[in-house]
């Protein structure tokens, strides 16, 4: 079937005709009203409601006291209840005694671990502020709330390619290895942000293995996807980066974060940081200037709902069959539209929250415009990349989660479609330069 041929291959009058069947089914989904959401991975209404029994485990009856005898209404506890630390050391695959509970974002225990490198340095190091330049690695396609909290302090990112092997190795090693500026890492080594890739084994290793030319040098491993798999029989593995860290004779080299924000109730989780003892000991001493210990009934309260890692394993699969069949209206129905065409490409992950699309070279902010004009926003063009500049224009994070099934397969084939116009006018545009 002539939709099947790639459009390059269609002469000029092919393309013209087929231009203008577009154009006009375009035309009709701009008179139809739409007003759909696909621009930021947040959990439905569905799965939120998994979690209001939540709200029922703790009442004015309820026994609000620890193991230990923590009393969680009153002050005290700087790094967490020890059941928090246990149900969070197993969701991370660390011992309890290696974490610290915060409040409910673990973007807010990034940005702050970033700006008390900033301000105090890390172990003994010069302040990051008052180096003449500090460098921060970023692998994209990737998230972009990163690369906001290192562009908000003045940092210097620079982009490293990313595979469905994790981020090219050897341009980090020769980097890291060669230049004391570079001072950081971003990563989310699971289900990664936007494409959903998990770092192989060997890239872990590697990363564990790193001699950066910094000793102040941290890999920020953002581990959001832990256990946020869409399949009981396709899951991605990953190795425990903390253990590996310590067998390559490098135990300070990582701040592990995580938290249970798209696990229970986005504005209201808790969230970790998992780390060496040196690095642990120096964050206590900082945080103690800080608080007086986060919400620890918010913590007593997950620990009740889910009792252990089990009963939060069985609630991650209630979630996976509310996403799943989104997740695969979506790649159905690219591959239906937009099959054999190639005009782009697309991720198909087991697990997190997103689909990277790879489109021709020069579109994608045409593409995201076309869609927003007839109803469907998407996370915008370039927000991938660290400050907001893909040098190819190319990619686009897809956020299935949020609308209906029914909402998302609509929003689906108009993105398929306005991926279809933008880059069939490429193509003949190209050819008549």
């Amino acid at each position: 079937m002539a939709e099947k041929r790639p459009y390059s291959e269609y002469s000029d009058e092919e393309l013209q005709s087929e231009i203008e069947k577009l154009r006009q089914e375009y035309k009709k989904y701009q008179g139809m009203g739409l007003s759909l959401n696909m621009a930021r991975g947040k959990p439905c209404k569905e799965q939120l409601d998994l979690s209001m029994g939540m709200m029922d485990v703790l009442n004015s009856d309820t026994d609000l006291y620890c193991e230990d005898g923590t009393d969680c209404r009153n002050y005290g506890v700087l790094d967490g209840i020890r059941e928090a630390k246990v149900l969070m050391g197993d969701m991370m695959e660390n011992n309890p005694d290696d974490l610290i509970i915060y409040g409910n974002s673990s973007l807010n225990v990034m940005y702050d671990q970033v700006s008390r490198c900033m301000t105090h340095g890390v172990m003994g190091s010069t302040p990051w502020m008052k180096l003449p330049e500090v460098k921060f690695l970023c692998p994209v396609p990737g998230y972009d709330r990163h690369f906001g909290i290192t562009e908000y302090f003045g940092i210097k990112m620079i982009p490293v390619p990313m595979s469905p092997e994790g981020p090219d190795m050897d341009m980090i090693e020769n980097l890291v290895s060669s230049d004391d500026t570079i001072k950081g890492i971003w990563c989310v080594p699971k289900y990664s942000n936007p494409q959903g890739y998990s770092y192989s084994d060997e890239t872990v290793r590697r990363f564990a293995r790193l001699k950066p030319a910094a000793p102040d040098f941290r890999i920020f491993w953002d581990n959001a996807y832990c256990i946020h798999h869409l399949y009981d029989d396709k899951q991605d593995h990953l190795i425990e980066i903390l253990a590996e860290c310590k067998r390559a004779g490098n135990p300070d080299l990582v701040y592990k974060f995580a938290s249970t924000s798209k696990i229970t109730f986005p504005g209201s989780g808790i969230s970790a940081l998992a780390s060496s003892p040196n690095n642990l000991a120096e964050i206590r001493a900082q945080l103690q200037h800080q608080t007086i210990g986060h919400d620890k009934v918010n913590q007593l309260r997950h620990v009740r709902f889910f009792k252990d890692i089990h009963g939060m394993t069985e609630h991650m699969r209630k979630h996976a069959d509310i996403l799943r069949p989104k997740f695969e209206a979506v790649e159905e129905i690219f591959e239906e539209n937009l099959g054999g065409l190639e005009i782009g490409s697309w991720t198909k992950p087991h697990g997190g929250y997103f689909i990277s699309f790879e489109g021709l070279g020069g579109t994608a902010k045409l593409i995201v415009d076309h869609a927003k004009k007839a109803g469907v926003t998407l996370t915008g063009a370039g927000a991938t990349w660290p400050y907001h500049k893909d040098p190819h224009d190319s990619n686009i994070r897809i956020a299935p989660s949020f609308p209906p099934l029914d909402d998302l397969k609509q929003a689906a084939e108009l993105f398929a479609l306005c991926v279809k116009l933008v880059s069939a006018e490429k193509i003949y545009a190209d050819r008549h330069v």
